[in-house]
């Protein structure tokens, strides 16, 4: 009976593990200072994570930071939203890294954006430093 619950114990400390794991985002580059600086890793809401949806990206505003699927990127980027229009029914957002002189390339629509920056006050939440060790080991 106690190997049961030891067992039980392991797989419930795993799966909370994993869902910590998927609400973390390291960042890789320095289009974001002085908010945040590589290395760090910011906390971050799902647009869907297996069917659950803690936020809706068609509910994103100016100023909050947001991670999206950039088409001009092989990675995900973590930027955030300077301007917003809606054309035909479907939002569109104009996303730029604080630290970049000019915003990204293309104006992002709803669907890509999958993850949102959380935030405490107009503070985002960050680990600093930490996700260095990814960094390195993925060889960023």
């Amino acid at each position: 009976m106690s190997t049961k619950k030891e067992i039980l114990t392991y797989v419930v400390i795993i799966i909370i593990g994993l869902i910590i794991a998927q609400h973390m985002n390291v960042v890789v580059s320095g289009s974001m200072e002085p908010v945040f600086y590589r290395g760090d890793i910011v906390i971050v809401q799902k647009a869907d994570m297996l069917g659950i949806h803690e936020f809706d990206p068609d509910s994103v505003q100016v100023g909050d930071i947001v991670v999206y699927d950039a088409s001009w990127f092989s990675s995900p980027v973590i930027h955030r939203v300077i301007n917003s229009t809606e054309k035909k029914g479907t939002k569109y957002y104009e996303i730029k890294g604080d630290n970049n002189k000019v915003p990204d390339p293309y104006w992002v629509t709803s669907a890509r954006i999958k993850e949102r920056v959380v935030t405490i006050g107009d503070q985002p939440l960050i680990i600093p430093k930490v996700g260095y060790i990814t960094i390195a080991i993925k060889g960023l």
